[in-house]
């Protein structure tokens, strides 16, 4: 079991959580706190980083919707990065990938 660990960066259209480890039911919410409590302006782009994301349940998917709708909230969007083959499956699977701009890695999102 590998924990979850997140590392905020700015970048120059807005802020990019690096998302590393286990996005399970029991961590979750940490990743929803972490997002509610972001600061997000109208134009800018919130990046979810999933290189290191190791597994991702459907707490994990669902925190990503929460992050969609708080960017959207605000003005902003939201872009996922490196996203692993068995998360996008899933994504595939639901239609999220239809939602949310999908991108190779964190610096082909922050300049899109």
């Amino acid at each position: 079991m590998s924990p979850l660990q997140i590392t905020t960066r700015d970048a120059a259209t807005g802020p990019v959580l690096e998302i590393v480890g286990e996005l399970d039911y029991t961590s979750a919410g940490e990743l929803r706190e972490l997002i509610a409590g972001t600061d997000l302006k109208p134009g800018r782009r919130l990046v979810l980083d999933l290189a290191g994301l190791t597994f991702c349940d459907s707490s994990g998917i669902t925190a990503f919707i929460a992050a969609r709708n708080h960017a959207h909230a605000a003005g902003a969007d939201i872009a996922l990065a490196a996203v692993p083959a068995n998360t996008l499956r899933v994504l595939r699977m639901v239609g999220l990938d239809q939602l949310f701009p999908l991108h190779p890695d964190s610096d082909v999102a922050t300049r899109a």
